[in-house]
């Protein structure tokens, strides 16, 4: 899920009109996933369902933080960055591609730890930015088709350092300690709007 969910909802995004109002539309469809997280993960609504599915120990309050960011990523690319911004597809990549490749690759050939943070393992770290970075390259060549953005070496070179930047964040122990979807989306914002 964590890799699919945002990729794909990207890949729709042509489906909706040009301008700020399709760009606000978009964002509430993930805007009301956050309603829906903060409404279940503070045990107003009860969905032992989603609980299951978006939570690693099946404590509702897991919601609150990982799946919540997630559907706020989303949101705010879509809301404030849209379509034509390389931050926006950098900012979902990184986090849906590369961090979730990093988790699946990570766990199976994970036997290599990284000596600052022994929770984190130098395969799962190469499988994000290299997930991360190609996930980019492929919506920028998807998006330039309808003409949104303007493939360059300069916009590669930025989802390069903007994926090795994220790959890295992830790996630091305080990734572990607040949530890698906050540090990952934070990182690929912020260095984006310093690159693009």
């Amino acid at each position: 899920m964590h890799i699919s969910i945002g990729l794909v909802f990207m890949l729709c995004w042509p489906m909706f009109s040009s301008g700020h109002r399709g760009a606000l539309l978009a964002a509430c469809i993930p805007g009301l996933n956050i309603i829906r997280m903060l409404l279940i993960g503070s045990g107003m609504w009860k969905d032992e369902a989603t609980v299951k599915s978006m939570s690693r120990f099946g404590d509702r309050r897991e919601l609150l933080k990982g799946p919540l960011y997630y559907a706020l990523t989303i949101t705010v690319a879509c809301a404030f960055y849209w379509r034509t911004s390389p931050v926006a597809i950098a900012a979902i990549c990184n986090l849906c591609a590369g961090d979730g490749i990093a988790d699946i690759v990570g766990r199976r050939l994970g036997s290599q730890k990284i000596p600052y943070n022994r929770n984190k393992s130098i395969a799962g770290s190469v499988a994000m930015a290299l997930a991360g970075f190609l996930a980019s390259l492929g919506f920028m060549f998807y998006f330039s088709t309808f003409g949104y953005v303007q493939k360059s070496w300069e916009m590669i070179l930025g989802f390069l350092i903007v994926s090795l930047a994220s790959s890295f964040v992830e790996s630091l122990p305080i990734s572990t300690e607040l949530d890698d979807n906050l540090t990952v989306t934070l990182t690929s914002l912020l260095l984006g709007n310093l690159l693009f």
